[in-house]
C-alpha cells in the first residue's frame, strides 16, 4: 500500500513538470512572438503618426519645433537650387 502511494506521488510531481515545461515552451513559441510582434505594430504606428504630424506641421506652418531640454530644434524644409543648365549661347559668352 505504501508503495502505491509513493508511485502516484511520484507520478502527480512528473505531471506537475510536464505542465510546467510545456507553458514555458508554449509562452516561447506561441505567445512571446504574439505579445512582440503586438509592440512592434504599435511602436511603427506610433512612429508613423509622429512623421505625418510633423509633415503637416511643415507643410502648413512651413517649419516645426521640438524643444530638446533647454534647446530647440527646428525643422524645415530646404529647397536645393537648380543647376545653371549650359547651353551653346552661355558658352559663346
Amino acid at each position: 500500500m505504501g508503495r502505491t502511494n509513493k508511485n502516484t506521488l511520484i507520478i502527480g510531481v512528473l505531471f506537475i513538470v510536464v505542465l510546467i515545461l510545456g507553458g514555458i515552451i508554449g509562452y516561447t513559441y506561441v505567445a512571446k512572438p504574439f505579445i512582440t510582434g503586438y509592440q512592434v505594430k504599435n511602436y511603427n504606428q506610433g512612429a508613423n503618426d509622429v512623421l505625418t504630424v510633423l509633415l503637416n506641421q511643415i507643410q502648413t506652418q512651413g517649419f516645426v519645433q521640438i524643444p530638446i531640454g533647454d534647446q530647440t530644434l527646428i525643422l524645415a524644409p530646404v529647397t536645393q537650387p537648380q543647376p545653371q543648365q549650359v547651353t551653346q549661347e552661355t558658352i559663346a559668352e
